[in-house]
């Protein structure tokens, strides 16, 4: 099996025809044809089925997406890390759930380039599913999440608590019973902690697993949601949202995951925790 391989089935996959396929990566359609069956052989079973339609994934091919993902993603990440930018020392790679961008994941990436500059960084966004995949695989050094890692390889390092505040486009919004509540769905601790609180409350119409998605929903749709302070502050402070006096607060924890090989050759690393605290 070699990279060529394995960038041509993607590459199938992704346009959905052998002859997209030729044309994106710049070859004949008998180079891509030649490089999928030998691909298939070596695997023992084929990976595609090709109808008039395009071509769909057989179950094997499906199995062996994920597997050719990682792979590419792997030997691009070695070429970075192999070829450092002019000037630059080390890497980071760095795992980020979405809704720890606007906050934490800003102020990260912006302590690295103003205190650790020779450091290269590299940023993807991610799932906790996908973290704990690629730390076991070392595409990412690092991550930043809501969840600790149950990888053995990575410490899971606490830093400060994200405090969500139940905010609303209507100031007058009640404190509970309002028929406009959108449940942010920020993970097991808080939706416990909700329930305790609000077990008489009923079902919420609405619900995002995405602070950003529900931000977004209460701006365009109106309502009231439990949001993190730090997200919403810019959007109480222009009057477009109002804190609800009276209501409770939730804390959710953030973890700084590093891998415990790759971080020994960051000097930076507990200034900046102490940054992050």
């Amino acid at each position: 099996m070699v990279l060529s391989q394995i960038e041509t089935f993607i590459a199938i996959v992704e346009t959905g025809s052998l002859v997209k396929a030729s044309r994106y990566l710049n070859v004949t359609q008998s180079t891509v044809t030649a490089r999928l069956k030998s691909l298939e052989d070596e695997i023992g079973q084929p990976l595609l089925h090709r109808q008039k339609s395009g071509v769909v994934l057989t179950a094997t091919g499906l199995k062996f997406q994920r597997y050719a993902q990682s792979m590419r993603s792997m030997w691009r990440q070695a070429l970075v890390e192999t070829s450092l930018p002019e000037g630059m020392e080390s890497v980071c790679n760095l795992g980020c759930e979405a809704d720890l961008w606007p906050t934490v994941g800003r102020q990260l990436a912006k302590w690295v380039k103003e205190h650790s500059p020779t450091t290269a960084l590299t940023v993807r966004q991610s799932s906790m599913d996908q973290i704990e995949q690629w730390l076991g695989i070392g595409l990412i050094d690092a991550a930043l999440s809501h969840r600790r890692s149950t990888v053995e390889t990575a410490a899971s390092i606490p830093l400060a608590a994200e405090q969500l505040a139940l905010v609303s486009t209507d100031k007058n919004s009640p404190e509970r019973g309002d028929p406009g509540y959108v449940y942010y769905d920020a993970g097991v601790d808080f939706g416990k902690a909700h329930t305790m609180i609000y077990a008489d409350a009923g079902v919420a119409k609405h619900t995002f697993d995405s602070a950003a998605w529900t931000l977004d929903y209460l701006l365009d749709c109106g309502g009231s949601a439990f949001l993190p302070k730090a997200m919403a502050a810019p959007y109480i402070n222009s009057g477009e949202l109002f804190e609800i006096a009276g209501s409770p607060t939730f804390t959710c924890q953030v973890f700084l995951i590093a891998n415990t090989a790759a971080h020994s050759g960051w000097p930076w690393l507990d200034e900046l925790l102490e940054h992050l605290k």
